[in-house]
This record gives C-alpha cells, structure tokens and sequence, in this order.
C-alpha cells in the first residue's frame, strides 16, 4: 500500500506540463494565525505581537525505508501599528517540511487601516520569498527493490534535484470590529511563479514540466458573543475556507472562553480531522494547543496518529512618557 502511495505521488509530479503545488501550511489554530494569511490583518492588534507556531501533522506517518516523511511546520510572525504610515506592518518566517519537500517562506507586508463604520478596515499587500528544496533521490518506484535511477531524467537532471527560489506577491482585506466579529479575504501566489523546470523521461517524447505554485484563496470569520446571563464566559464561533477553485478545505470552530484566561473548544476540517483546543491567557502571553483527531482514511489505516499543535503570542505596546516642562520666574510670584 505504501509503494501505490508514492507512486501516485510519483505521477503528481511527472504527468502533467505543470505541477501545482500549494506550499500554505495547514493549522488547526487558524483563528489566532490570521497574519500567515491575510496581510491586511497587520497592525490590527493595536500592538506589537509576536507569534509562534509549531505544528507535527499526522504523527507516525513513515515511509517504506522508516523514515518520517510527516508533515512538519514551524512558523513565526510579528506585526505592529504604524502611525506615520497609516497602518500596520508585517512579517512572516515559516518552514514547512512535508516528505521529500522543505519550504522555507519569508513574507513582508504592509496594511493601510482606516476607520470604517464601527470598525477598521485593513488593506494589505506582501512580497513573498520561496525557498523550495524538492529531495527527489528519495523517491520510488513500485518496486522497492528498484529505486529511480539514471533513466529516470525527470528526477536528476537539471533544477530537477535541489532547490528553486520564488518571488511573489499577496493581497488581502480584514475589517474588525472590536469586541464583535471580523471578517477576512485574502489571495496569495497571485502571480502563480514557477520553478524546477526540467526534461521529461528519456523516450516518452513528451514536453517539459515545472513546480507552479497555484493562486489560493482564503475566506475567514468569527463573532464574539458574551452571554448577558454570564459575562465571564464568551462564545466563539469562526470559520476558514482555502481554495484554489479547483479543491477546497472547510474549518469551522467555536471556542468557549472563561473570564477571558481559559477557553477551549472544538474544530471540524470536513473530511479531514476533528480538533480539541484549549489555551490561557497569562499577563502578555497567550498560551494554545490543539489535537486533530484524524478521521479520514489515513487516520483509519493506522498511519496518522493524530496532529499535534502548539501557540504561543506575545503583545506588548510601547510608549514614549511625554514630560511637562515648567519654568518658574519669580517676577510672577505673589
């Protein structure tokens, strides 16, 4: 069953002119993520946040050889208001290790705000940097016996069997209303670049191919509802919808948070996983971890033991103390 699994993966990249491949990384904890998504999300905190994220998907996942190939991401962000530019700045510094694939991001963006109804409306743009590094002597064929030799042109020749670097850009609207809800869309790889072109199998006459990294749009949501019964608890509900208008994935969770330290709650990816969460507020600090509970059939063959997700943020604001300055004269003394 593993061999007819990297086979197919096999085929992915070698049957078509173009391979899409879409680099996002995938969190459970997405609703305190918005910055890796949505550039015009910056500054929308009111402070200088810092963020940090470190995903294991699908634990125990191996391949044949025994080695993990499963997915693991790890992901830092910072954003802060900007007065003099009317907005807020961003960044963002991901690595994404998903079998034989490693993505290293760096994203830099920009949002201008401006006072909308009883909100904020944020309007961001960013330059993306890629470092994709594609490991494909590690790949096989059928026969485990049999791994992909000289032959195999597609795999070692050229750009084919090491890294390529991508340039791109993002764009995205967020608008909040504090206390109340947000919304957001977003669209990143909007130039769709390519990279590690290379020839095709010796004798197959057929033309060349290439990695592009496929446009992906994002839609996100969430209300805050505080229970006039019982203030000190808050309901949640949030949705985010990725798509490339040719797959989509669905999350839709709701959180329950106690005094505004404690909250935990649940999340449904349809067809993919259902998520336990639970997080504290601590001083500065914001403390989240999340279980996905798999249930597609990878979880039900034995191959996923679950994904593991840990979050933690830092907010802090800083101020300039203003000083009154006196000066005393004793010709108006009286």
């Amino acid at each position: 069953m593993r061999s007819k699994i990297f086979t197919f993966l096999l085929i992915l990249f070698v049957a078509n002119n173009y391979v899409f491949a879409q680099q996002e990384a995938q969190f459970s904890q997405y609703m305190f993520n918005t910055m890796a998504i949505n550039p015009g999300y910056a500054g929308s905190n009111g402070a200088i946040c810092l963020n940090t994220f470190a995903r294991q998907q699908w634990a125990g996942f191996k391949d044949p050889d025994g080695s993990s190939t499963a997915p693991q991401t790890f992901l830092f962000s910072i954003d802060a208001p900007i007065k003099f530019l009317h907005g807020g700045l961003g960044a963002v510094i991901s690595s994404d290790k998903a079998g034989f694939e490693k993505n290293t991001n760096f994203r830099l963006a920009y949002a201008y705000r401006l006072n909308l109804g009883t909100g904020f409306l944020g309007i961001g743009v960013e330059a993306a940097f890629l470092d994709k590094k594609i490991d494909f002597s590690k790949f096989r064929t059928g026969d485990e016996d049999h791994p992909l030799g000289d032959n195999d042109a597609v795999l070692v020749s050229g750009k084919a069997n090491g890294s390529d670097f991508f340039t791109d850009f993002a764009f995205g609207i967020y608008y909040n209303v504090p206390g109340k809800f947000y919304v957001g869309i977003s669209a990143l790889n909007l130039s769709e670049p390519t990279g590690f072109a290379w020839k095709p199998l010796t004798g197959t006459g057929a033309g060349g191919n290439a990695v592009q990294l496929k446009r992906t749009y994002f839609a996100t949501g969430g209300y805050e509802y505080i229970f006039p019964s019982n203030p000190s608890f808050e309901f949640n509900p949030s949705f985010l919808i990725k798509t490339d208008f040719v797959s989509a994935q669905y999350d839709i969770a709701a959180l329950l948070k106690y005094d505004n330290k404690f909250w935990g709650g649940l999340s449904y990816r349809v067809q993919d996983a259902v998520t336990l969460l639970i997080g504290l507020n601590w001083s500065n600090f914001k403390f989240g971890y999340s279980y996905d509970i798999t249930t597609s059939k990878l979880g039900g063959s034995g191959k996923s033991n679950g994904s593991h997700e840990l979050f933690l943020r830092y907010c802090f604001k800083i101020t300039i103390p203003t000083y009154v300055k006196s000066y005393k004269n004793t010709r108006y003394f009286r």
